[in-house]
């Protein structure tokens, strides 16, 4: 704890996709054991907490978001003993673990579907959303699925339709009934009495839909020429089917199950639409802790303004809740590659996560990010994802960010397994295996070690007070803290040097140790492109 504030606050939450991090049991797919195996790899970055992507018992449509039993393990991870020793070998090393619930949906192999699906008057009849056809026969309204076509399915056994807001093998839960809000609830219990230090929460807007099933309106603007024109999806405002307010007293039973057990955390998912409003909504006393949305995950060009106006726009009093800054993710192409930037400065999004890093609130680092990973080419062919191989070639999926770890560059599958992996890894990522960054004092992996090490022993930047000056756009100038204790922080998101005239920002003595440079040049301090600076407040 920093300044009275809980762990979370201004935590570096290091994000890992279990499937990909490291294999032990020779299948191909990472594990559990492979994650415990690698703690040292992690907590040598200087971050606070893992997020493990689901490991639950799944059928893998849609690669564990699809949870066919809400207490099991699925043993293509492991055991429920290896959660309990991941936990233990976590928190010797002042590491807390977050692990995924996905809760506004199960898998269609899950024994409370299969129950719900084979009657009208069954015990769980009414555990999922379940509507009668138009006279017509089509569905009950306009609803869309993310992954495609219309979100209901029709069901022979029930002679109804059911609600999927993504695949059809992924029906959604019925969060009107109290017996499922109970049965979701008993299920966070079971983890939090294992010992996990908290949830990141799937889609956590999707828990409610609009109870009388009214239809979307269409877009106010027209998608076409947006990066989502590829599905239509992207044609609806959705404000029917997901964002509900029903949502609010819901997270308020989950959040006060958690604090049941202390100093537990809530990282919620939000969507892309009014994702501002909804932060603040879902972040308010009592609901989530931390929150995060698409902001910067799907942007082309990230500069000074975008992130000074974002973080304004979310709020930065006392009173605000906390975001979570995010650059990459496992549903999100790899920011080396989709931001139209930094083309001839290696590793420049070492930097922007520097600079999210310093804001108010949390950082998530995708496993990846910390070695300047770019986007994975991956051939159709070894497509696995169903959301890219439904769209492909306008989309081609979210495999690209999933590729394995290259932990070594002269082993066989880059050590990432002994037999070839679920999804192939490129030349390109060999080349920048951790053991070869590991031997480069200049490489991002130890650029982001010796600045997040740096970073965690500043209480200014994990605390509440934020204040922007203002600069060009490709500038980020503000100050953490008071100038009693307090940082000033200069970033230069740019592929151009800039000078900074030090009569506009009261900069005192420079702080050292982050890894970054600039010089004081007369009354200018010289920034260098996607440089940084810190110092004391004057």
């Amino acid at each position: 704890m920093t300044h009275g504030h809980s762990w979370w606050h201004g935590a570096v939450i290091y994000q890992i996709y279990p499937r990909s991090f490291k294999d032990t049991s020779a299948d191909g797919i990472g594990d559990l054991q492979g994650i415990a195996d690698e703690l040292d790899y992690v907590a040598e970055l200087g971050v606070d907490a893992i997020w493990i992507s689901p490991f639950q018992k799944s059928p893998m449509k849609d690669y564990g978001y699809d949870v066919e039993d809400y207490v099991a393990v699925d043993p293509l991870f492991g055991t429920l003993d290896d959660v309990r020793a991941l936990i233990e070998e976590a928190h010797k090393r002042g590491l807390k673990v977050l692990m995924d619930q996905v809760l506004s949906h199960t898998s269609d192999q899950h024994a409370w579907f299969r129950e719900s699906r084979a009657s009208r008057t069954n015990d769980k009849a009414d555990w999922y959303v379940w509507n009668d056809p138009r006279p017509d026969g089509t569905p009950p309204n306009n609803w869309l699925s993310v992954f495609g076509g219309p979100s209901w399915h029709w069901e022979p056994r029930r002679d109804q339709y059911y609600l999927h807001n993504f695949l059809t093998a992924q029906p959604d839960l019925n969060y009107h009934n109290p017996e499922v809000q109970d049965a979701v609830l008993d299920a966070c219990r079971f983890w939090l009495e294992l010992g996990v230090d908290g949830f990141r929460l799937d889609v956590c807007a999707f828990y409610f839909h609009d109870a009388q099933l009214r239809d979307n309106p269409p877009a106010e603007t027209s998608p076409l020429g947006s990066q989502f024109n590829f599905n239509p999806y992207s044609f609806q405002q959705h404000v029917r089917d997901i964002g509900q307010e029903e949502n609010l007293p819901f997270l308020e039973r989950l959040r006060a199950l958690v604090d049941e057990y202390g100093d537990r955390v809530l990282l919620g998912e939000l969507n892309e639409s009014d994702g501002v409003r909804l932060h603040k909504d879902y972040t308010g006393p009592g609901r989530l802790h931390l929150a995060y949305g698409y902001w910067l995950l799907g942007s082309q060009h990230v500069d000074g303004d975008v992130i000074r106006e974002l973080s304004e726009r979310l709020g930065h009093q006392p009173e605000d809740g906390l975001p979570c800054w995010s650059l990459d993710n496992h549903d999100f192409m790899r920011a080396a590659s989709r931001l139209r930037q930094g083309d001839d400065h290696p590793d420049f999004t070492i930097t922007v996560l520097a600079a999210l890093s310093c804001l108010r609130g949390a950082l998530c680092l995708y496993q990846g990010s910390e070695l300047g990973l770019p986007e994975a080419e991956v051939p159709f062919e070894r497509l696995l994802d169903p959301y890219g191989r439904e769209f492909y070639p306008s989309f081609k999926g979210r495999d690209g960010a999933r590729t394995p770890i290259p932990w070594r560059h002269d082993a066989d599958h880059c050590g990432f397994s002994t037999v070839e992996p679920w999804l192939p890894i490129p030349e390109e990522h060999r080349r920048r295996s951790v053991d070869l960054q590991e031997r480069e004092p200049g490489s991002a992996l130890n650029r982001m070690r010796r600045f997040l090490k740096w970073r965690r022993e500043q209480p200014a930047l994990r605390g509440n007070d934020l204040a922007f000056y203002p600069a060009h756009k490709n500038l980020l100038v503000f100050e953490r803290g008071n100038a009693e204790d307090g940082v000033l922080c200069v970033f230069n998101l740019s592929d151009a040097a800039c000078e900074v005239p030090l009569a506009s920002i009261p900069l005192g003595e420079d702080l050292v140790g982050h890894g970054f440079g600039a010089t004081r040049r007369g009354e200018a301090l010289h920034v260098e492109p996607w440089g940084a600076h810190f110092g004391t407040i004057a």
